[in-house]
């Protein structure tokens, strides 16, 4: 398996043929933002444009996108970008990058409700450009649809996933066909449309492939994926086991998920309301679209809901990773303006754990547990199912397409490489599976395959309103803060009579112990007046200005403490 650059693979020309471009710029060797680029000489298309979230040491950091430097430096040359399915790590940048390229955005029913939404969001938010203008851009296409952009030709292919309207793209290029697997699940039972259309992915398979893009997040898993449908099977024989208020929690994106529960809710007489922004939003788009059945009675504001008797009432809510902002840990902590947990409440989190989320989740399941509610998760029952494929499914795939070469996408370097040992079982020979970096240029022709570019495909850093104004600096900053705290010190100048004016006012903020409290601040006021008391008389400002004194200061503070805090000096001038 090909793992570094400009890994010639064959040498055979190719009639001087240009090739097909393969450039990720997210999503691969990471879980997030996704993002892919195929280019054909003048022409490009995208497909997908996610987000991801920041790691723990990007203190203060919201989200993290793409960095779209290519596409910008290319946006003459982009004819449409192709949106997979609705969730965040796929769509949620789109709204920073249709603020950069001026092309149509292509999605299925719900994935482009969702997108419109976040356009108004931006809008709401200040964004440069009306969101109006931006909606005209979107342009909803349907599975088994051809369009033309540029040089290509894409078809959406329906598959099965956690969210509706998610699919494969399937694309058609001068040199030879991409298949570009989506986020997917084999479900032959899905609880809303049909199983995943592996009729034409066979097709494609049949007419020759030329490269597949293939999803990797579960290989790990042995077997085939469980079907959507247990999970409702599971809830209708656990809620009739209960006579408390009954709270589930869930991804919001999960439409199936959210019409078992209703459905459930209804087979046993209960009322249900919805907790969180982006529940209602996700709800309200999915039953636009008729996605959701349901009678008119049993969506409830949760006003009139938590009024009625307990054993009539359910909330699904958001908050299955423990955010600290999310209803269900609001609910947790009593800082709900709405409802309030209380013994006896039965709580369902049916959802997997995302790593890194586990210690923020357990710490939520013990808040609720102290609340006097009972709490089932996934460990407890069979209440979540993943959507993404299983190692059986995807060696299925590979066999189904018969590709000559074989990209692993969306995973870290380990789902990767494993995803490349199913390829070589499926018959791709060694040196046609290549596991890219992020902003590798593979270039792709019949008889020919190379490593052959380097573009830029970082990360941009959205704190706030700020878009990249985050850089190595200020996260040190921000760690070194949260490390060892912070000194200030203020002192007041009388510049005429070389002196302090009034005594040096000072803070120490998150690093200092109680018992050596008194101590370093007399060590500082002693270290002031030293210097105060060597300084000539007129030169007094401009030595506190030079950094001579902070520096003694932060020297005399690691000699007390062993620690380096940040130590700001404001010097007052009161001339």
């Amino acid at each position: 398996m090909s793992k570094t650059k400009k890994v010639k693979v064959e040498k055979k020309q190719s009639n001087q043929q240009s090739p097909v471009q393969i450039i990720p710029l997210g999503g691969w060797r990471e879980i997030g933002k996704n993002i892919c680029v195929l280019r054909y000489q003048d022409d490009i298309i995208v497909i997908d444009s996610g987000l991801g979230f920041p790691a723990d040491e990007m203190l203060g950091v919201d989200l993290v996108i793409p960095d779209f430097t290519y596409l910008v430096q290319n946006k003459d040359k982009v004819r449409g970008v192709f949106l997979t399915h609705g969730h965040e790590d796929h769509i949620g940048a789109i709204a920073w990058l249709m603020q950069e390229i001026d092309c149509p955005v292509y999605g299925l029913p719900l994935t482009l409700k969702l997108v419109a939404g976040k356009l108004d969001d931006r809008e709401r938010g200040g964004s440069k450009r009306a969101a109006g203008a931006l909606k005209a851009r979107l342009k909803v296409l349907s599975c088994g649809e051809k369009i033309r952009a540029g040089q290509f030709t894409v078809e959406y292919v329906h598959v099965n996933h956690s969210i509706a309207d998610a699919a494969g793209i399937f694309v058609e290029t001068p040199v030879g066909n991409i298949y570009h697997s989506g986020d997917f699940k084999i479900d032959y039972t899905p609880v809303h449309g049909v199983p995943i259309d592996l009729g034409r992915i066979a097709q494609i398979g049949n007419s020759g492939l030329l490269a597949y893009i293939g999803e990797s997040t579960n290989v790990e898993h042995p077997g085939f994926t469980p079907s959507e449908r247990m999970v409702g099977e599971s809830f209708s024989k656990l809620f009739s086991q209960v006579d408390s208020r009954i709270f589930v929690a869930t991804f919001s994106s999960n439409v199936f998920r959210l019409q078992q529960i209703i459905q459930a809710a209804e087979e046993h007489g209960r009322k249900v309301g919805l907790l969180g922004f982006s529940m209602r939003k996700i709800f309200e788009a999915a039953n636009s679209l008729g996605y959701l059945k349901f009678k008119p009675e049993t969506i409830c504001r949760i006003e009139e809901l938590v009024k009625l008797p307990d054993n009539e009432i359910l909330i699904i809510s958001t908050g299955t990773q423990g955010e600290p902002m999310a209803a269900l840990s609001r609910m947790a902590h009593n800082e709900h303006r709405q409802v309030d947990i209380k013994p006896g409440d039965t709580i369902f989190l049916s959802s997997s754990m995302i790593p890194g989320n586990e210690a923020a989740i357990y710490a939520m399941i013990d808040d609720l547990y102290l609340r006097g509610a009972e709490v089932i998760y996934h460990r407890l029952a069979d209440i979540h199912v993943s959507g993404h494929a299983y190692r059986d499914e995807l060696q299925l795939l590979l066999n189904l397409l018969r590709p000559k070469y074989f990209v692993p996408n969306h995973g870290e370097f380990r789902h990767l490489y494993k995803h490349g040992q199913l390829a070589l079982n499926a018959g791709v020979e060694l040196d046609k599976i290549f596991l890219l970096n992020n902003g590798d240029v593979l270039e792709l022709s019949p008889d020919r395959a190379e490593i052959t570019d380097f573009v830029e495909a970082g990360s941009i850093l959205i704190d706030g309103l700020g878009v990249g104004d985050i850089d190595a600096d200020v996260l040190r900053e921000r760690r070194r803060l949260a490390d060892d705290g912070l000194v200030s010190i203020v002192l007041p100048v009388d510049r005429k009579r070389n002196r302090l004016a009034a005594p040096a006012r000072i803070e120490m903020i998150g690093f200092i112990y109680a018992d050596e409290h008194d101590s370093v601040l007399k060590s500082i006021n002693a270290t002031i007046e030293r210097f105060m008391s060597k300084q000539e008389k007129g030169k007094l400002a401009d030595n506190l200005t030079d950094g001579k004194l902070r520096k003694q200061l932060k020297d005399l503070i690691y000699q007390n403490t062993k620690r380096r805090p940040i130590v700001m000096l404001q010097i007052i001038d009161l001339d």
